[in-house]
């Protein structure tokens, strides 16, 4: 038996999965860089050693945002599967709030690894403004831990008893 060696076409149909039907209410835009993203999360992590070691920084800030970045981290990540399943999304200000207690490392890091809420505007906007903000507040909370505020000092010893 001797195979052709002019097969006839495939239909395109079968040739090229069905596009997703366009949304008009998405404002879709190219994704900032990635690079840039990770540049960010890069510089916050150096300075928050940076404050740490200095004695700037309680030991529970950087504790704080690793574990709302985690929280922050599985809640995109199921996000995520939700959308591609059709199943229940979690809300975008939910994913806002997150980022703007503390959670955005996370949610910078399942961004990037999952492509997930990238590439809408609306959405990245409000998501950075939520970073600034959170940056400032720790900023001015650390100028008001420079400047002579002192914490609290905490007793754990009648606890171990």
């Amino acid at each position: 038996m001797r195979l052709d060696p002019n097969p006839p076409p495939r239909p395109r149909s079968a040739a090229r999965p069905a596009a997703r039907p366009t949304r008009p209410d998405r404002d879709l835009s190219r994704p900032l860089p990635s690079s840039l993203s990770w540049m960010v999360l890069v510089v916050f992590a150096a300075a928050i050693a940076v404050a740490v070691v200095a004695a700037w920084l309680p030991w529970w800030v950087p504790a704080w945002y690793g574990a709302v970045s985690l929280v922050a981290f599985v809640a995109y990540g199921l996000d995520k599967r939700a959308a591609k399943r059709g199943g229940p999304r979690t809300s975008e200000s939910a994913l806002l709030m997150m980022g703007f207690v503390g959670g955005w490392p996370g949610a910078v890091v399942a961004q990037q690894l999952f492509r997930h809420k990238t590439r809408k505007r609306s959405f990245r906007r409000a998501f950075w403004l939520t970073v600034v903000v959170n940056a400032l507040v720790l900023a001015v909370f650390i100028g008001l831990l420079q400047s002579g505020l002192s914490m609290p000092e905490l007793d754990y010893s009648g606890m171990l008893q």
